[in-house]
């Protein structure tokens, strides 16, 4: 079974950048889309940007357009996701999973804290 594993979060400064990582433990990684998932404190977890199994296509939600790229490499079991310019509201603990997410996929995510 897939087992995703986040990591790269951290405390950062308005405007700073961080560059999550989301390793896949299985050999079936590489056939499915993936995507980038947070959840901010007392909210629903929203979907923030997906990348096709051949990386070749990418779609970014508007909210995060601009800010955010997803990429992966299949070699690697790995899937990306860069995040410029930190805003306080992007304050989240961010999870990849396949796209659409897989249920019984969700990993422990990776805590991201935008703050001075």
């Amino acid at each position: 079974q897939e087992q995703f594993v986040e990591s790269g979060g951290g405390l950062v400064q308005p405007g700073g950048s961080l560059n999550l990582s989301c390793a896949g433990s299985g050999d079936i990684f590489k056939r499915f889309d993936m995507g980038w998932y947070r959840q901010a404190p007392g909210s629903e977890r929203d979907f923030l940007a997906a990348i096709s199994w051949h990386g070749v296509t990418t779609f970014i939600r508007e909210a995060v357009r601009g800010r955010f790229t997803i990429s992966r490499d299949n070699a690697k079991n790995t899937v990306y996701l860069q995040m410029n310019n930190l805003q306080s509201e992007d304050t989240a603990v961010y999870y990849c999973n396949h796209y659409p997410a897989s249920r019984d996929y969700w990993g422990q995510g990776t805590q991201v804290t935008v703050s001075s």
